[in-house]
């Protein structure tokens, strides 16, 4: 009877999707809604024999996996993935049906997969995990998660439920920091052991408090929001020398970093294909899982050299006159990352950004007045011009004047095809901005008219 229940859930969520897709949708989430109706423990039995990444925090999770997969792929094995970026409970579920037999064995030795914070203990109460990488926690989504303390307990419910997994935590962030303290699982920490930008780091902190004694921490560096290199001079918590780290940036360029990664005792240059420092992390954060699961150096650096990015994420478009990168931001960190990315960038570059307020982006998008678009000002020849789009596009207007930029300065627009046709005829570089659903309503206008792949290709 549950092989008959497994194999009927794994049809039904096939043919739901094929369907959904036919009609121009992602089919991602509803399918496999479904199918946990006909085997409520799908997920267990189709993930039992397979070795899973489970890849959870604030920002960094689609990079991370996308290194990770091509990590698993260099190294001769398959691997199945949740790339449409349904990260839910049920998203996970029908990724792996999706990639199963009708008999429900999966296609693949490997999974790395993308999980919400919120879903993480439901889908850790489902399945096993051999390997969870945990990036990062800053603000997020504040009428979905609450304070950040509160989304560290949902990831500690969650690390409950497989106690035999490896750990990758981010040893510069002293929230998730304190998880390999509270529970006796294997623990292969990542992290940057020196600045990232020149100069001093201003940015509003997520965590500038001890949890333990509630002093003010103290630090030897920063990189960026409250990472780095902290510690509290009321009780001596602090930074533990991770086991994956970029030592030294040795050179950067307008397609990625050179670094001297650390793996261990043993040190060798490495390169990042990305721009922006902050994916510096994400190469750091896959070194340390891949290693975990007991990939040669050879592999974790290619992962980390040569990948293809996630859709939206720092992802290349070749369409119009100049380069187009459209680069998916959901909260005040990764926002200011975005503006360093700018500033940096050596060519100044006109401004896209995308906000709108709904479920999928939380409704509170006051999260915008603690981004400091004064820095653009500031730095006034890094961008030409800026348009904004959705559903708070004039609220994004008023931020920026508040900002110092001028009226004119600033074009509201929400007609995504004019979006698309302004992106294609700047003669400097784009950078679109856009949080979650903007992303993937333009993202899809852009796959229509050029012909590109489906975000869940």
């Amino acid at each position: 009877m549950k092989k008959l229940r497994v194999m009927l859930a794994v049809i039904a969520c096939k043919m739901s999707t094929k369907l959904i897709r036919k009609l121009g949708r992602g089919g991602t989430d509803f399918p496999g809604k479904v199918a946990t109706k006909i085997c409520p423990d799908l997920l267990g039995r189709l993930s039992e024999n397979v070795k899973t990444v489970i890849v959870v925090g604030t920002n960094g999770k689609t990079t991370t996996c996308r290194m990770l997969e091509e990590g698993i792929a260099r190294s001769g094995s398959a691997c199945i993935a949740n790339r449409s970026g349904a990260n839910l409970t049920n998203g996970i579920t029908a990724c792996f049906a999706m990639n199963s037999t009708a008999g429900g064995k999966c296609r693949a030795p490997y999974a790395v997969i993308e999980c919400d914070e919120a879903h993480f203990r439901h889908v850790t109460r489902r399945m096993k995990a051999d390997v969870v990488v945990i990036t990062n926690l800053f603000r997020d989504q504040l009428d979905r998660y609450g304070d950040i303390a509160n989304t560290l307990e949902l990831l500690a419910e969650g690390i409950k439920n497989v106690p035999e997994a490896i750990l990758c935590i981010n040893a510069d962030c002293s929230m998730t920091s304190t998880l390999r303290e509270r529970f006796s699982n294997p623990v292969c920490s990542f992290g940057v052991d020196v600045p990232l930008y020149e100069g001093e780091v201003k940015e509003v902190s997520d965590a500038l408090y001890c949890p333990k004694c509630g002093t003010a921490y103290d630090y030897d560096y920063m990189t960026f929001g409250h990472l780095g290199g902290f510690k509290c001079p009321g009780c001596g918590y602090s930074r533990t020398a991770p086991f994956a780290a970029a030592e030294e940036v040795l050179s950067c360029d307008a397609d990625g970093y050179n670094i001297r990664l650390r793996l261990g005792d043993e040190k060798t240059e490495a390169r990042v294909g990305l721009p922006g420092a902050y994916n510096i992390y994400n190469a750091c954060a896959c070194a340390a899982a891949l290693s975990a699961l007991g990939f040669e150096k050879e592999v974790i650096l290619g992962a980390i050299g040569d990948f293809k990015c996630g859709f939206g994420r720092m992802e290349k478009f070749e369409f119009g006159k100049s380069d187009i990168r459209m680069i998916l931001v959901k909260n005040p960190a990764g926002c200011n990352q975005v503006l360093s990315y700018l500033i940096s960038g050596g060519r100044p570059a006109y401004f896209i950004i995308g906000l709108n307020d709904f479920p999928g982006d939380g409704h509170d998008v006051s999260w915008i007045y603690d981004v400091e678009y004064e820095r653009l000002k500031e730095n006034g020849n890094c961008v030409t011009g800026i348009m904004v789009f959705g559903t708070r596009a004039g609220e994004m207007a008023l931020r920026l004047k508040y900002a110092g930029f001028d009226e004119s300065f600033i074009t509201v627009e929400n007609d995504l095809d004019k979006v698309i046709s302004a992106a294609a005829d700047r003669e400097e570089p784009v950078c679109i901005m856009p949080n979650y659903t903007t992303m993937m309503a333009l993202r899809g206008k852009i796959a229509k008219r050029y012909d590109l792949k489906d975000f869940w290709e």
